[in-house]
C-alpha cells in the first residue's frame, strides 16, 4: 500500500511549484522507511516548505496531554513552528502570513476524543476566511475502517474532545473524517484529500506493512488504540487509567480497589472479545503517582468482537457499584471546570445514570445513535 503522502510526492507535488507550503505534522508524519515528511517536503526540490504546525504534544510528540505548547523554531530545519495546541487551539494571521496552501500529515487512532482532527478542523474554518486550501494527506484508521461505536456528542456538550456530533468509534479515516467536518458542518474549506493507495477498510494497522510510531506519549499499540473509545471515560473519573504504566488504556485502578473482586465481576459479564485479570500498579505520574494501586489489565482475546465502548461504560457501572463513596467524577480547569465524563461522553446522562446504578438507557442510546452516525458516515467513505 501507498499512504496519502507518499502518493503525493509521487504523482501531485509538481502542482504546488511556486507555492509556499505549510505542514501540520509530528512525529507520525513518515513514510514507510520511517523519513519524516518535514524533511521529505524540506528537500524536495518542488516543494517551498515555509511554516510548520504541530498538534497537542507538540512537533516531536514529547510533551504532556493537556499542556499549552509554545510557538519555537524547529532546530532542523530553522522553520517557525506554530503550536495549535494554544489557547485559542487555531492558527491566526501571523501564523498564515507566510503560506499559500497548509498540508496536514497526521496519525488519527480513530477516536472521537484524539484532539488532532478538531486541530485540523479548526485549521480548515481559518483558511477558508483567508482563501487558502488544505491538503490532508490520509492514513490508516489503525482500528478499521468497518466499525462504529458509541453515541454522539449532544449540544450543549461541544468541546475540543468532541466537537461534532460523531461516534466515539468513528470507523474513518483521518482524510474522511475531515471530509465530513468540511461538508457536514459547512466549514466550506477549499479541501483536498490525498488518497491512500492499497488499505482495505477491515485491515488493522499490524495488517499493513507500516512501521507503528506513537502519536502521543500514552499510545502504545493497537490494542490500546481499539480499547481507547471506551477507557478514555476513565480520564473523567478520579480512578487511574494507567498513565505512568507500560500499559495506559489496558489498565484501571485504585489504591482503593481489591483487583481480584473487581476482574471476577467484570468476567462474569461475558463481554466478547475480552478477559479481565487482576493486577497491581504504580503509576510513575498522573493520578496516584507513587501509590499502589489495585485493578485489572483488559486483555484482548478476539479482536474482531471487542466493543471498546460497552466495556469502557461496563467498567465504570461496575466500579461505581462496588465503590460508591470511593469512586468520584472530577471537573476539568481547561474545560471551564466542567465534569469531564460529560465532556468525554459528549452528555451528561452518563454520569447521572452512573450514579443512578442504571446504565441501561445509555446503552440503549449508543444504538440509536449508532445507527444516526452511520447513515452520515457513510456518504464520507473512500476505500472499499
Amino acid at each position: 500500500m501507498k499512504l496519502g503522502l507518499e502518493v503525493f510526492l509521487e504523482k501531485h507535488a509538481a502542482l504546488y511549484r511556486g507555492k509556499k507550503i505549510g505542514l501540520l505534522t509530528n512525529v507520525t508524519g513518515v513514510n514507510k522507511q520511517l523519513v519524516s515528511s518535514i524533511d521529505l517536503f524540506y528537500e524536495h526540490k518542488e516543494i517551498n516548505l515555509t511554516t510548520l504546525f504541530s498538534p497537542e504534544h507538540g512537533l516531536r510528540g514529547d510533551v504532556k496531554e493537556g499542556k499549552w505548547i509554545d510557538s519555537t523554531i524547529d532546530p532542523y530545519t530553522r522553520l517557525p513552528v506554530f503550536s495549535l495546541y494554544n489557547k485559542e487551539k487555531k492558527p491566526n494571521t501571523e501564523m498564515l502570513a507566510n503560506v499559500d496552501v497548509v498540508f496536514c500529515d497526521l496519525q488519527d487512532i480513530g477516536s472521537r476524543y484524539y484532539t488532532f482532527i478538531y486541530s485540523i478542523a479548526n485549521m480548515l474554518k481559518v483558511c477558508r476566511a483567508q482563501g487558502k486550501q488544505v491538503v490532508v494527506l490520509d492514513r490508516p484508521n489503525p482500528i478499521n475502517g468497518l466499525e462504529v461505536e458509541g453515541n454522539i456528542v449532544q449540544d450543549g456538550f461541544t468541546s475540543f474532545v468532541g466537537e461534532y456530533p460523531v461516534a466515539m468509534r468513528h470507523g474513518l479515516t483521518i482524510g474522511e473524517i475531515i471530509t465530513l467536518f468540511n461538508e457536514e458542518y459547512a466549514i466550506h474549506c477549499d479541501l483536498k484529500v490525498i488518497q491512500m493507495e492499497g488499505w482495505r477498510r477491515e485491515r488493522y494497522f499490524d495488517e499493513t506493512e507500516l512501521l507503528w510510531v506513537s502519536p502521543t506519549p500514552n499510545t502504545t499499540n493497537v490494542e490500546m488504540c481499539l480499547l481507547y473509545p471506551g477507557t478514555c471515560l476513565i480520564e473523567g473519573t478520579n480512578l487511574s487509567e494507567g498513565r505512568g504504566t507500560t500499559k495506559p488504556f489496558e489498565i484501571v485502578g485504585a489504591p482503593f480497589m481489591n483487583g481480584h473482586k473487581l476482574a471476577k465481576e467484570m468476567n462474569s459479564r461475558n463481554l466478547t472479545g475480552v478477559i479481565f485479570r487482576p493486577t497491581t500498579f504504580r503509576p510513575s505520574i498522573s493520578k496516584f503517582a507513587g501509590e499502589l494501586c489495585e485493578g485489572v489489565q483488559i486483555h484482548i482475546i478476539d479482536r474482531k468482537n471487542v466493543r471498546p465502548v460497552l466495556i469502557g461504560v461496563t467498567l465504570l457501572s461496575v466500579i461505581f457499584t462496588l465503590y460508591p463513596r470511593q469512586a468520584s467524577f472530577i471537573r476539568s480547569s481547561d474545560f471551564n471546570n466542567r465534569y469531564f465524563l460529560d465532556l468525554l461522553a459528549g452528555t451528561d446522562e452518563l454520569r447521572k445514570q452512573l450514579l443512578m446504578n442504571d446504565i441501561q438507557p445509555f446503552i440503549d442510546r449508543i444504538k440509536q445513535d449508532q445507527e444516526t452516525f452511520e447513515k452520515t458516515r457513510n456518504k464520507y467513505l473512500f476505500y472499499s
